[in-house]
């Protein structure tokens, strides 16, 4: 995968038609109860372990989504039931699709407060690692916080300014504004460093290397230091940007004029995120 050329390993390059039994913006039902015992156990213990390891460690914000979407019921949820939920809260939806979908349609679906999620979950022996993202990252690590009205509007301003970054050959600027807030971000909170990216909130080591290890830099979100940083996708990060609030980071990012922003960079080289 070209971390570069694809959003946050969440994408893939451009397909002129979607895969069989998918609609043209690559959804597919759900149909929940094709997952086994097995499947929905897996499901089962990635969520406890994920909520005890994050008690204290996640922005309250998620826990608060977790209780208000009932993500606690046991088994992989039923989307039709969450959906009601959530879009009562601050309308969006979650649907399904069959794995990575084309630049394109996935920022079009968060242009319209669409959350599309694999229809998969890894096997039991994934459990602390997996390439592509499945239900347990996309609902349980996303989910939660799109029920915060700042963290809705976000992700549908980083829809929308996808669909723009397309256009104008910005791609990899915007892949790293969504790797380093939507799924690697940490916040401060009552003083102390928290987690809401939903890379980290799904992912058992990374939780407490994101916020115990003395290897990765912690500076304060930056926006022009966002869109200049390189990432990687097969690794622990080296670098995690710190907001002081969703209201904030909102505003520091879609009130500057990303387009221009872009043009600016051009100029400057890109930096390394294990330096400061």
């Amino acid at each position: 995968m070209l971390i570069e050329e694809l959003v946050a390993g969440r994408t893939e390059p451009a397909r002129s038609a979607p895969p069989p039994g998918a609609a043209a913006d690559w959804t597919i039902p759900q149909h929940w109860e094709r997952f086994t015992a097995e499947e929905h156990g897996v499901w089962d213990l990635l969520f406890a372990r994920q909520q005890e390891l994050l008690a204290g460690r996640a922005v309250r914000a998620f826990h608060e989504g977790l209780d208000v979407l009932r993500l606690s019921h046991p088994g992989i949820p039923q989307l039709e039931e969450l959906n009601e939920r959530l879009f009562a809260r601050t309308g969006w939806t979650v649907v399904s699709v069959p794995g990575l979908v084309p630049d394109d349609i996935f920022f079009d679906h968060l242009a319209n407060r669409r959350f599309p999620a694999g229809n998969f979950i890894r096997k039991a022996s994934q459990l602390d690692y997996l390439e592509e993202p499945d239900v347990f990252h996309d609902v349980f690590g996303h989910v939660p916080l799109l029920a915060q009205p700042e963290v809705a509007d976000f992700m549908q301003g980083i829809g929308k300014h996808g669909l723009h970054a397309l256009e104008v050959g910005a791609l990899h600027r915007l892949a790293r504004l969504y790797w380093y807030t939507v799924e690697f971000g940490l916040a401060r909170e009552d003083g102390d460093l928290k987690i809401y990216g939903a890379g980290i909130l799904s992912s058992f080591g990374e939780t407490r290397f994101s916020l115990e290890s003395d290897v990765p830099h912690r500076p304060k979100f930056d926006l022009t230091r966002v869109l200049r940083t390189r990432y990687r996708s097969d690794a622990f990060q080296q670098s995690y940007f710190v907001i002081d609030s969703f209201q904030d980071l909102l505003g520091r990012t879609f009130s500057h004029g990303l387009e221009e922003l872009y043009g600016e960079l051009d100029s400057l080289p890109d930096l390394d995120p294990a330096v400061v």
